[in-house]
């Protein structure tokens, strides 16, 4: 009878490769999450990855996008006096394609932003057309791209109007 032996060395490089593969193929299941959009009042600050993302590309046609501008699932809600100021910040990563504001579904900018960071008063986004104070508002962070020329992300929030 012939028993082959291994070395404990051997076995040991084995196993560290074994786990090194497991390793591998359980962060190949992952996805990858999106970048982050955050809105700070005061020393509230919510952050919210994307309702839709498809990494710098496309994300299909303006039916697409209306569906992401209206999707409530992932919309973080901040309450805000119309005094304060609303504090906005993107990932790097969306700040070097370009994004801007979309309120109510509608484009508020003409052209994209490039900062990470930006601050607005927030009783900008409450007064309506007729003047009159607004409860709450959906806004909406688009990130564009000049590449694609198309839209590559939405994050949603809510602000609502402190009373």
């Amino acid at each position: 009878m012939t028993a082959a032996f291994i070395s404990a060395r051997a076995r040991r490089t084995g196993v560290a490769l074994g786990a090194v593969s497991a390793g591998l193929l359980a962060l190949s299941a992952c996805d990858k999450p999106t970048p982050l959009a955050t809105v700070t009042v005061g020393t509230d600050t919510v952050h919210s990855e994307a309702v839709c993302y498809n990494d710098g590309k496309s994300l299909g046609d303006e039916a697409v996008l209306r569906r992401c501008l209206n999707d409530t699932s992932e919309r973080k809600t901040v309450t805000v006096s119309p005094d304060e100021r609303i504090h906005f910040g993107v990932d790097p990563e969306i700040a070097d394609n370009g994004w801007t504001f979309y309120v109510e579904g509608q484009r508020a900018e003409p052209q994209p932003d490039k900062n990470t960071f930006r601050t607005i008063q927030a009783g900008s986004f409450f007064a309506s057309q007729t003047g009159e104070l607004i409860d709450a508002v959906n806004l909406s962070i688009v990130e564009t791209s000049e590449k694609e020329r198309a839209v590559t992300g939405v994050w949603n929030f809510e602000l609502k109007r402190e009373s």
